[in-house]
């Protein structure tokens, strides 16, 4: 069995920590605390897990810490996770198992990341990161935020395994990582490093400055040298500029143009067929909703992505959709696929009660109509 060190940078996480802690505390043999200024109680709550607690002078660098936190590290992989962060039970169990299997060929190993659930706890969005690497393999943290953990050429395992993120918004400043950008990078210069383009426009999209987020997607969508997963994550959030603007010829433009950096993902052929959908061209809406269908969650892609897509949503707006298109049979059977992940949802529920009264209705007219 291997050994594991847990890493964390935190500050002022009073509020979730011991959630954190509770969850994994029994799955590592080391939890390595690295404090980067907190005034509340964090050091307090965490002193009940360890007592390997280490002051950071914050320097507006998130790769600086988490760096500093991997050379407390002793054990054979390290774990890295944020104070808001936590796994369920399923995903304990599950990385109970990977520890007591881990095959030391693998330098890092790849888990889901859930940004949100649903109210019944299903994964609605989610992306992929590298959550526990080799400790001698030396991996480290690039850029001050929006920080990457750079495993090179390792050996890759990709697990089901959740880290499930449970943000407390009450002491975030949503501004902070705008900040950080703004000291490292000039949008009225060159930027030598195409990924400060991107991010700089995330956080002025997120701030609600959307004209100047626009400008510097466009721009970056020129850099030859873009990694393709965030050309395609521009181009969606170009979309999303488009649409809170009204502009949504230019929404459908850039949805369409995800397609130019990879193959068609659920997530996007979902959006194009909720656009025709919106303008009531239901044909249309139905092949790409089926497209969506036919699509399977691809290993090579570490972006943000909708998972409803990949399962339940497009059956919900295939149902709507062919009942404007009176295919009442249709409707009908993908409102019971939507059941078969949303069982005793009251809406689906409903929609099977009225959809099979409209059909037995449909099928008494026909039976008259046949005796005429």
């Amino acid at each position: 069995m291997v050994t594991i060190s847990l890493c964390m940078i935190v500050r002022n996480e009073e509020n979730t920590i011991a959630r954190c802690l509770d969850s994994v505390s029994d799955l590592v043999d080391e939890i390595n605390i690295i404090d980067t200024g907190s005034t509340d109680r964090t050091k307090e709550v965490v002193s009940a897990y360890t007592e390997r607690i280490f002051d950071f002078k914050w320097i507006d660098d998130f790769s600086a810490a988490r760096n500093f936190s991997f050379q407390h590290a002793t054990k054979e992989y390290v774990l890295w996770l944020d104070a808001d962060d936590y796994l369920l039970q399923k995903d304990q169990d599950a990385f109970r198992k990977l520890k007591e299997t881990l095959d030391p060929f693998y330098d890092s190993v790849m888990m889901d990341y859930a940004v949100s659930r649903d109210a019944y706890g299903n994964t609605l969005l989610f992306t992929r990161r590298n959550r526990l690497v080799k400790r001698s393999k030396g991996f480290s943290w690039i850029y001050p935020v929006h920080e990457v953990l750079i495993v090179g050429e390792g050996n890759i395992l990709i697990t089901d395994i959740e880290i499930t993120h449970g943000p407390d918004r009450e002491h975030k400043d949503p501004r902070r990582n705008l900040k950080i950008i703004q000291k490292y990078s000039d949008p009225e210069h060159n930027i030598e490093d195409s990924r400060y383009h991107f991010y700089y426009a995330n956080e002025l999209m997120d701030t609600g400055q959307l004209e100047e987020a626009i400008t510097l997607y466009e721009l970056f969508l020129l850099r030859d040298e873009a990694y393709f997963e965030d050309q395609v994550t521009a181009c969606s959030y170009l979309a999303h500029c488009y649409r809170t603007k009204g502009e949504y010829k230019r929404e459908l433009h850039y949805l369409f143009r995800t397609f130019e950096f990879d193959l068609p993902r659920a997530d996007y052929c979902c959006r194009i067929g909720f656009w025709y959908q919106e303008h009531q061209d239901y044909e249309k809406a139905v092949y790409w909703y089926e497209t969506a269908l036919r699509q399977e969650i691809p290993k090579h892609v570490f972006g943000l992505m909708n998972k409803t897509c990949w399962t339940w949503a497009p059956h919900v707006q295939l149902m709507i959709c062919y009942a404007k298109l009176a295919l009442l049979e249709k409707a009908y059977k993908h409102n019971l696929k939507a059941l078969d992940y949303l069982q005793g949802d009251v809406n689906l529920l409903q929609n099977k009660k009225q959809l099979e009264e409209a059909m037995g209705k449909h099928d008494e007219n026909e039976h008259h109509s046949s005796d005429l």
